[in-house]
């Protein structure tokens, strides 16, 4: 079996996929051959040490190579596996800060708001490459793909070209772990099921595993007696949103909120690459770009005179030292069930809706409960989502496609036309100075639009 892994130059994404494919007793059995390609050769010695380090420990049969050329990569691959950006934090400062200062009270911008469609914009075409390699070189091969804006990538694949794709994120457990502590019962006692699109699911079924108990009573009443701060940055936005529409919403706010006009009451997003405008443009040439937190707890908040640490200093921590466990990311489950016929559950992942979300068009990306039937990934169908949160995640299907439209078609019309119906534009004028704004920041790495 042949497993490429494309931009394996990260250390957490490379790092993480090395691990769970080599502890993968299936895999195992049917042979591994993993390919690490990536466009920059230096740190693929790095993960290619890592690599053969683990399958020694492990006393594992499987072979290693790197390369830096796409087409070596994907010919034959039974499975390839991306995580791809381009100069992450100075375009990502960008998507995040610019629309804001035009008024636009978006949150984080890397999935959803204008910055998201800007994100996804530059995606398109790294991405598609790789699509297109595949369909050349690897028509049969499943493209596990974990490379954001989700569900904004996944619908340009599928639409654009026959690849097999299929969109992987953690968020969903994010979310479940939240129900798990506000229930206090362990996760494994629960049933659970969500739906929706990337960053913006919606749980259906929070029932006890054994006896069938719906516990969405049971969680409505302990919200309401919570302590209205405790985690307040994660979950803050989530509390509101279930007291309003009925469901509990998944992952956390910062990016719930990306698709809510009023998402920015409820979260701090002005910590994000946090800059003094009157220090000039942070994307001057030879200015640093802002510094970048997650989530406020992450950031140095008890040392304020110091310098910043970079929000990943973790990441720092070398590759050795990390314990030889499986991750919660689906894409070995997923590798396993479709090539050693081993049931997984798989809870949450990005695929074309077949009616899965009923109302919802069968070509726009959901992220929804899957199975392998015959070898492929189907999604499985769920109950209607509630009116308001059906309106919400629909008008996000009509953007998507908009903007893959505006990419083929290179149109700014197009492009302007997706911006105008995001939730948190106001103002036809601002968006068209902001969006002229953004093309001329990133007209070396955005397609051409006219």
């Amino acid at each position: 079996m042949k497993v490429t892994l494309i931009g394996a130059g990260s250390r957490e994404f490379a790092g993480t996929i090395i691990r769970d494919l080599l502890l993968s007793e299936p895999i195992a059995e049917e042979g591994l051959d993993i390919v690490l390609m990536d466009i920059a050769a230096g740190p693929l010695a790095e993960m290619e040490g890592y690599a053969r380090g683990v399958i020694d420990r492990l006393g594992h049969a499987a072979s290693v190579s790197t390369t830096t050329d796409l087409d070596t990569a994907v010919t034959g691959a039974d499975f390839v596996v991306t995580a791809i950006e381009v100069d992450r934090y100075r375009y990502w400062s960008q998507d995040f800060t610019v629309p804001r200062t035009f008024g636009f009270r978006q949150i984080y911008g890397e999935n959803g708001g204008p910055g998201g469609l800007f994100h996804a914009l530059r995606q398109f075409g790294p991405l598609l490459e790789i699509a297109r390699a595949i369909e050349r070189l690897a028509p049969d091969a499943l493209f596990l793909n974990f490379s954001n804006p989700e569900h904004k990538v996944c619908e340009a694949i599928t639409r654009l070209t026959n690849v097999k794709v299929v969109g992987l994120c953690h968020g969903y457990f994010q979310g479940a772990r939240q129900v798990s502590a506000l229930l206090d019962r362990p996760l494994d006692e629960l049933d659970l099921a969500a739906a929706g699109i990337n960053h913006f699911t919606w749980f259906q079924r929070i029932r006890d595993r054994k006896t069938g108990e719906d516990l969405y009573p049971r969680l409505r009443e302990l919200e309401h007696s919570a302590n209205w701060v405790s985690d307040w940055h994660e979950v803050g936005l989530s509390r509101i949103l279930f007291r309003r529409f009925g469901l509990w919403p998944s992952p956390s706010a910062n990016h719930i909120g990306e698709y809510l006009a009023w998402a920015d009451d409820y979260v701090p997003a002005q910590l994000q690459y946090f800059h003094d405008p009157a220090d000039g443009s942070p994307w001057r040439e030879g200015a640093e770009t802002p510094e970048w937190y997650y989530e406020i707890r992450f950031a140095d908040t008890e040392r304020p005179f110091q310098s910043p640490k970079h929000a990943q200093k973790a990441l720092e921590d070398t590759l050795e030292d990390r314990p030889l466990v499986s991750s919660e990311e689906l894409a070995i489950p997923i590798i396993e069930w479709v090539a050693c016929g081993v049931e997984r559950d798989l809870p949450a992942v990005n695929l074309p809706n077949r009616g899965a979300i009923p109302g919802l068009p069968d070509d726009m990306v959901v992220e929804v409960a899957a199975r392998v039937e015959d070898g492929e990934l189907v999604p499985i169908p769920v109950e209607p989502l509630p009116e308001a949160v059906f309106a919400m995640v629909r008008l996000q299907g009509s953007i998507h496609k908009l903007l893959v439209e505006a990419y083929v078609e290179q149109s700014k019309a197009k492009l302007l036309q997706a911006i105008l119906l995001d939730p948190v534009v106001d103002s036809h004028n601002r968006a068209v100075a902001m969006m002229d704004e953004l093309l001329e920041l990133q007209k070396d790495i955005l397609p051409p639009l006219h």
